[in-house]
Order: C-alpha cells, then sequence, then structure tokens
C-alpha cells in the first residue's frame, strides 16, 4: 500500500484519491510500498510462534519485530495464537506488520497488548482481511471489571491500518496518540454492550479515517485533543455509543475536523461535542451527511456536561462549526431534543450553521430543540455578532421534510456483554450508497 495524496498534489503528477471535502492537508499513509516491506519477511513461526491457541506469541513479536523493524514485515501467518504477554514496539522505519492470523488474548495484565510508538512510514494490515485480534473481554465484563486495550499507535508517522478487526476488548479496542499522516480504513470494530470499550479514539493531525465499522456501547470514531485536519467519512456505528469530539478539558487546540457521511443506529448519539469548562478553542469544522435511526442524542454539543468533572478556565471556544443535512430518527424526541447546542455561559458560540437538518422522532408526535448562548444560522440559534448568555427552547410539533432515511441491512439490535463475541466479517459497504474508497484486501 503507497501513500494516498491530498488533491493538491495532483500537479505535481501523483497518484492522488480526492476526499470529499479539503481537511486533509498533506499525503497520507506509508511512503514505500507494502511489496518493497515484503523483499525482508520475518514470520513469527522462525521466533517460535505456535498455531496452537496456547503457547505465548507475544515474545515472537518481539524477536520478529527486533529483526524486521528497518525495512521488513513481521508475519503472523495464518491460524489461530495465544497471547499472555504484551509487546512494546518502539522505532523502526519502512516496516509493517501483517497479521493474517487470529491473536487471542489469554494473559490478564492490564495496559496494551500491542503498543507501536515512534515508528515511520508503517503498516498494520491483514492481507486476507481475515487477520485479527480477540480481547475475550467478556471474561472481564461479566465480573463487572475491565482489562487491557487491545492497540495502541503513539507518535506514529505515514502510516496505515486497514483490513483488521478487532474484537471485544477488555478496554479500549483502537487507540492513536498524537498520531501523524495516517489512513485508516477497512476495519471492523466489534465491542460488549457497555461503556468504557471505546471503538476508536484518535488525536494528532492529517489522518483520513473512511470504511469502518464500529459496534460497541461507547464511543464510534471520536476525536481527541489535540487534532488538526482530519477527514472521518463512510462511518457505521452499529449499536454504538456514536462518534464524538471529547472530553475537552484545558488548552484544546482542534480545528479543520470533517466528518461526512456517517452512518448510526441504536446508538447514544449521531454526534457529540462535550465539555465542562475547560479552555482553547474547536474552530472550522464539519458535521456533513449524517443518517440516523433510533438514536437516543443527535446533535449534541453540551458544554456542560456533567459526567466530566468541571475543568478550569471560564469554557471552550467553539467557532465556525457547520452540521450539513442530517436525516433519520431519534428514539424519543420530547425526551432528549435532536438539537441540543448548550455552550459555555461566558464564552458563547458563534459561527454555528445547522441546515438541511431533519430528525424526527420515534416515539410520540413532537420533539423539542434546545440552544444555549449559541449564535449562527438555523432552528434555535440566535444570529447576530453581540454575544450574552440566552437559553430558548422550540417545540416542533410536525415531522420535518424529507426526515425519512435509508437503513442498513446489517443493522444490529443486541450486543452481547458476558458472553464471547464471534469474529465478524469486515463489511463491504459503511453507509448507504457510498462505495468504499478501497477494495477489500482479500478480495484483490
Amino acid at each position: 500500500m503507497m501513500a494516498r495524496f491530498y488533491f493538491p498534489l495532483l500537479a505535481l503528477g501523483f497518484l492522488a484519491i480526492t476526499p470529499a471535502v479539503a481537511q486533509l492537508s498533506r499525503r497520507v499513509g506509508p511512503t514505500t510500498s507494502t511489496e518493497s516491506k515484503r523483499r525482508t519477511v520475518c514470520s513469527v513461526l522462525k521466533y517460535g510462534a505456535v498455531a496452537d491457541k496456547s503457547t505465548d506469541i507475544g515474545p515472537a513479536i518481539q524477536a520478529a519485530f527486533a529483526a524486521c523493524k528497518d525495512g521488513g514485515t513481521v508475519y503472523v501467518p495464518p491460524g489461530d495464537y495465544a497471547m499472555a504477554t504484551w509487546v512494546s514496539l518502539s522505532g523502526g522505519h519502512g516496516w509493517a506488520f501483517q497479521l493474517d492470523g487470529i491473536i487471542y488474548r489469554t494473559g490478564t495484565a492490564g495496559g496494551h497488548m500491542i503498543f507501536i510508538e515512534k515508528a515511520k512510514d508503517f503498516e498494520f494490515y491483514s492481507s486476507t482481511s481475515k487477520g485479527a485480534i480477540q480481547g475475550y473481554g467478556y471474561e472481564f465484563h461479566r465480573a463487572g471489571k475491565y482489562g487491557c486495550r487491545l492497540l495502541r499507535l503513539a507518535h506514529v508517522e505515514d502510516f496505515s491500518i486497514h483490513d483488521i478487526a478487532l474484537v471485544d476488548a477488555p478496554q479500549f479496542h483502537l487507540f492513536l496518540d498524537t498520531c501523524t499522516n495516517g489512513e485508516i480504513y477497512n476495519c471492523i470494530i466489534r465491542g460488549g454492550d457497555e461503556g468504557g470499550l471505546d471503538g476508536m479514539d484518535v488525536s494528532g493531525s492529517n489522518i483520513w479515517i473512511h470504511d469502518v465499522e464500529v459496534s460497541n456501547r461507547d464511543e464510534c470514531v471520536t476525536i481527541k485533543n489535540p487534532a488538526e485536519h482530519m477527514l472521518i467519512e463512510n462511518i457505521y456505528c452499529n449499536w454504538s455509543g456514536g462518534c464524538a469530539m471529547g472530553s475537552l478539558g484545558a488548552g484544546i487546540d482542534i480545528h479543520d475536523i470533517h466528518f461526512d457521511k456517517i452512518y448510526s443506529v441504536n446508538s447514544n448519539q449521531m454526534f457529540m461535542i462535550k465539555s465542562n469548562g475547560g479552555s482553547g478553542a474547536v474552530k472550522n469544522c464539519t458535521f456533513s451527511n449524517f443518517i440516523g435511526h433510533k438514536n437516543a442524542y443527535s446533535l449534541n454539543l453540551d458544554a456542560h456536561w456533567t459526567q466530566l468533572k468541571l475543568q478550569p478556565g471560564n469554557g471552550v471556544l467553539y467557532q465556525d462549526l457547520h452540521f450539513i443535512n442530517w436525516t433519520g430518527s431519534c428514539s424519543d424526541g420530547a425526551r432528549r431534543a435532536p438539537i441540543n447546542v448548550i455552550c459555555p455561559d461566558k464564552v458563547p458560540c458563534h459561527g454555528i450553521n445547522i441546515e438541511d437538518f431533519a430528525i424526527w422522532t420515534e416515539s410520540g408526535n413532537r420533539e423539542y430543540y434546545k440552544c444555549a448562548n449559541a449564535y449562527g444560522n438555523g432552528f434555535c440559534l440566535r444570529p447576530g455578532s453581540t454575544y450574552s448568555s440566552y437559553t430558548t427552547t422550540v417545540t416542533v410539533t410536525a415531522a420535518p421534510s424529507g426526515w425519512a432515511a435509508a437503513t442498513m441491512a446489517a443493522d444490529l439490535t443486541t450486543l452481547p456483554l458476558s458472553d464471547s463475541i464471534p469474529i465478524p466479517t469486515i463489511p463491504t459497504t459503511f453507509f448507504p450508497g457510498a462505495t468504499p474508497y478501497s477494495k477489500l484486501a482479500g478480495a484483490t
């Protein structure tokens, strides 16, 4: 897999993938090809791994990495492998982790099963689209406990993650910590029906996430601080917490983020931005082409989110945020407002734009929109440039025009928590009518 290029580079003669909206600032993905990394292959079988679902693969991965971290591929062949000890893979340039087998958690430590840091020109993928990490989180959850996270990347540059399944994490599934120039696609995440089992948490710059399905009861794809120039599109939040931004505290620096073509069903929200106090700013972000069905919240910007302890500062500034073309349904619009834009008392939002928004309630025949300290255009927002504190509620008694929206055939109606979750197949569609940007690796 070579790097993907953002459209201003077309003039330079590079192969280009043009995102829907120009939020990426430069090329994303590895700078050398998958084929070049496979010129040197370090199979874990050579270093003591056995596909017997009982021999610990951890030491073999660590040894294969030491041999192949500068220009090679750590290869986990098809088969079932146990993992009792976690690995920390630091550094390396021009290397790949090819996971064609399935790794099953057998250890009980906290931390991260696979932790990759400070790598450059890196790829984590399955060539068959059947590679997976099975966390068996239910073994913890049925006892009311949490355990390890599955996969973390920290300070990784020029990378991609694709064609893998992350299943039933004891805690988080995928965590990107201050990463740069990355692409994540053709992935499925399926976790338990409980909070604290985040699907994908992302901070850093210039990252393209697309064609991903997440099922859990917490974050689907969530932006963390700091973050800039990210494009997140063709996302299927299938019985999930929904996509989000936050929780946001002091010193926030988030800008130029675009979520596009996001489908959410039976989720906590279609999108939530959450803070309580804090400082800094979220600026110049777009949230377009959202479809939702039976979600608790729809558009929910809550700057007084009491589940977060009050942070130092007068509040995060929300400026130039655009919510465009949202359709579908919410569970009960008279209980939870489909539009809920609650900004800080001392730092009113401005430049907020809500247009082509048509969400109707599944329960009853009325809903309401609520805005506080929010200035811009549309619905319960106030126009003008003289900002002061206010709260207003608008009651709606007729379904908005154009609210009916397409559904997905694979919509889930439940998720387990105390039973094992089977490893799902990576789908080939993630948003109604949208074609994935890349075929599955196993289909080519």
